[in-house]
């Protein structure tokens, strides 16, 4: 039972890729697969990769909570967890921008990259030097904020995929709430990007 937390962890990295590749399949990104799918194949896609990616969303909770609850937290959970989180976010970003322009949506999915890979590097450079760099509560709500956010960006993104009313009105009502949303999640991205930042300078001052 005590592997249980380390599991989840590893299926959120596979339906990571998952999601991914199936939204790469479906703009038509993989190479001699999409120029054979027809437009309902591409549908059924990028359904495939929303529930994926909400399913390893919902996994980022478990594993914390059953570590503790199991009392299982390990060095190698500690490893992976964060590394499972930047995937899942990093791949939704790139799977979601592939599926076709959205001005509102590539200024603040570039900014949550520019940070996870930023604070990635602090954290490799700091661990060098012996300086530790612990997630945060608003870290913790931060990647709240982006699963909850690019799930809502991956529907808008793939809205002919699902039985959703074509009304203009609530579908733009929707997107609405889901880019206000990313971007909240993008400023609060980058505020802890900040707050770590400063953490290593004077750690290592």
């Amino acid at each position: 039972m005590k592997a249980l937390p380390n599991i989840l962890t590893s299926l959120r990295l596979v339906l990571a890729l998952f999601m991914f590749l199936a939204l790469a399949a479906a703009a038509g990104g993989v190479p001699y697969l999409s120029e054979r799918l027809d437009p309902m194949a591409q549908f059924a896609l990028q359904r495939w990769a929303v529930y994926a990616f909400v399913v390893a969303a919902v996994t980022d909770f478990f594993d914390g909570w059953l570590a503790r609850k199991l009392n299982a937290t390990s060095v190698w959970g500690a490893i992976l967890d964060p590394i499972g989180d930047k995937v899942l976010v990093c791949g939704a970003i790139l799977g979601l921008l592939s599926l076709g322009p959205q001005p509102m949506v590539v200024l603040p999915a570039g900014l949550i990259l520019f940070r996870e890979f930023t604070v990635s590097a602090l954290r490799e450079v700091g661990a060098g030097k012996g300086v530790s760099l612990p997630v945060t509560l608003l870290a913790k709500w931060k990647t709240t904020l982006q699963l909850t956010s690019l799930a809502l960006e991956l529907i808008v993104a793939a809205w002919g995929a699902f039985s959703l009313p074509e009304d203009a009105g609530f579908r733009g009502n929707f997107a609405t709430a889901a880019h206000i949303l990313f971007w909240i999640a993008a400023v609060v991205t980058l505020i802890t990007g900040a707050q770590y930042w400063e953490r290593t300078r004077k750690a290592l001052a």
